[in-house]
């Protein structure tokens, strides 16, 4: 590619966001930025250390003590994530963390802590991130803005899919309503609410595979690459 740009990819939860902005990172030889591990390692910090999500000074106390870091897996081909240095990749998708990851990504103080540090590691370009409002807030001048949607069924099954590989103690009606409440709470949130962006281009992908959807992206990075080069 000519130029290296930001793509912010947005979208309902259990969308293939991150699976999308990976393959894309892969084939650009971005970084990708995983913005949803981020606040999982921080709910995940939160649970652990009972921090109350009412008391504002807890709150922003308890930030203090959260590093989030990236480190790449040469075996799988991705970053894994490390809070406070310790490895939470796995944890951080189980449902006691995808239970309590609205309530706290709503709160401003985490919002403020997070999006600081993912705008440092995208100052330079040739970045992926996908997330909630990555290019309705955190970039909102991003070269290229993906809204990614499927249907609620769509997206439920492939939650289920996704857990049951991990656990057996999950039922289908639990991932409807954990996918239900966490669609509310993003949608209507305060502070930077999920929304398409005016600018963004939407991919619906209930109908799509991840090949389809790739050479889609890719060939809306190809026209914005090479038309800043002209």
């Amino acid at each position: 590619m000519p130029n290296k740009i930001i793509v912010a990819i947005d979208g309902y939860s259990s969308c293939g966001k991150s699976t999308i902005a990976k393959g894309l990172a892969k084939r650009l030889n971005y970084i990708y930025i995983d913005t949803g591990a981020m606040y999982r390692a921080t709910t995940l910090y939160f649970l652990n250390h009972n921090i109350d999500l009412t008391d504002d000074k807890a709150v922003r106390a308890a930030l203090g003590n959260v590093r989030i870091d990236f480190h790449f897996n040469k075996e799988k081909g991705s970053s894994d994530t490390y809070l406070n240095g310790i490895y939470v990749e796995d944890e951080i998708r189980e449902m006691r963390v995808s239970s309590h990851v609205s309530p706290v990504s709503t709160l401003l103080p985490v919002r403020g802590f997070l999006v600081d540090q993912q705008r440092a590691m995208a100052e330079a370009g040739g970045v992926i991130l996908d997330g909630r409002d990555i290019g309705t807030h955190v970039f909102p001048d991003a070269e290229l803005k993906i809204f990614m949607t499927a249907s609620f069924e769509i997206r439920t099954k492939r939650r289920y899919d996704e857990l049951t590989l991990k656990v057996s103690n999950v039922s289908l009606e639990e991932i409807k309503e954990n996918l239900s409440t966490r669609d509310r709470i993003d949608s209507t949130r305060a502070h930077s609410p999920l929304r398409m962006a005016d600018d963004a281009r939407e991919l619906d992908n209930s109908d799509l595979s991840i090949s389809d959807q790739l050479d889609l992206a890719m060939s809306w990075i190809e026209e914005i690459t090479l038309s800043d080069s002209e």
